[in-house]
């Protein structure tokens, strides 16, 4: 059984609460400690926001409960009608979030059967004992840059083998390869990018969502290539053409798998491109439509490798 960071931050926190209620001696101390693990989120930014819902729901229900108690009675059913009135009420400020929270303090009123300013200090103290310690102990947040940079090579692999790929039909005519690279390539872009949001909100004093834009720059190439199979698959003859390009487009994949820039292959694009408008005008349609089907593929191409 593997205990993870966010679990060892909540315990932590619902105990620090516990003993602080305990120590200041309030009523009812152990809410505190429920607020806290209600409270514990999956990052700064979320923490925030839960927070803030919380104690607004908290302060509201207090009020509220406190006058219906007073004007209908501590009776069950005075609850019933409290959580017809309340709950359409936090849904509509949008503070929904902070309901379980908000019922506790209310079950408090109810039990306490007198409103007091002493009982009012008592709650308001659990209230802030519960949600500060949940964002002091949700603010430490491990970095996650080392697996970002894990999923940015993966990514870059599983391109560079689907180039691979490619080239071999280009070079040998090979049609034994499944696809399976491009359902990684997809899976493995929506985790880093979950990530990559998760990261951003971790960043609430400074915006940062350089992970954001690099993982949105990989999908557009995933979508790149995805654009340019049905054009590889409509080649349906070995030119001398095609060997040129899928010479161009292993040394692409050689640099991506060795982590190797781009950037000078962007000109011999360019210089294959200048090759072909050279070449004398197709003698059969057939070889028009697998010319057509190359040229295409090189725009593909120059876009792909002017986003490396």
């Amino acid at each position: 059984m593997r205990i993870g960071f966010r679990t060892l931050k909540t315990a932590a926190g619902v105990s620090i609460s516990v003993l602080i209620g305990q120590l200041l001696q309030l009523e009812y101390f152990t809410a505190a400690g429920i607020l806290t693990l209600l409270c514990i989120q999956k990052s700064r930014k979320q923490s925030i926001k839960a927070a803030v819902s919380r104690f607004l729901a908290c302060l509201l229900g207090f009020i509220i409960s406190t006058a219906l108690f007073e004007l209908i009675g501590y009776q069950p059913y005075t609850i019933l009608v409290l959580l017809l009135l309340f709950i359409p009420l936090v849904v509509a400020l949008r503070i929904q979030e902070g309901l379980a929270s908000s019922l506790v303090i209310m079950m408090h009123v109810y039990m306490n059967k007198q409103m007091e300013l002493s009982f009012f200090w008592n709650e308001l103290l659990i209230v802030l004992i519960g949600l500060g310690v949940a964002l002091v102990v949700n603010w430490y947040m491990p970095s996650i840059d080392k697996t970002l940079l894990r999923y940015r090579e993966e990514a870059d692999q599983q391109i560079a083998s689907i180039l691979h790929e490619i080239s071999n039909y280009l070079m040998k005519g090979a049609t034994d390869w499944d696809g399976r690279e491009l359902l990684q390539l997809g899976d493995t872009l929506n985790k880093a990018r979950a990530l990559a949001l998760l990261n951003a909100e971790n960043h609430t004093l400074h915006k940062d969502d350089t992970y954001i834009t690099l993982f949105d720059q990989k999908r557009q190439q995933l979508q790149l290539l995805e654009g340019m199979l049905p054009m590889v698959s409509r080649i349906t003859a070995q030119m001398e053409q095609s060997s040129r390009i899928g010479g161009f487009v292993e040394r692409l994949s050689l640099c991506l798998r060795e982590g190797e820039p781009t950037g000078g292959l962007y000109e011999e694009l360019k210089e294959i491109r200048q090759y072909h408008k050279q070449l004398p005008l197709p003698e059969s349609r057939e070889e028009f439509e697998n010319r057509a089907n190359l040229f295409g593929m090189v725009n593909e191409l120059e876009r792909l490798t002017d986003t490396l």
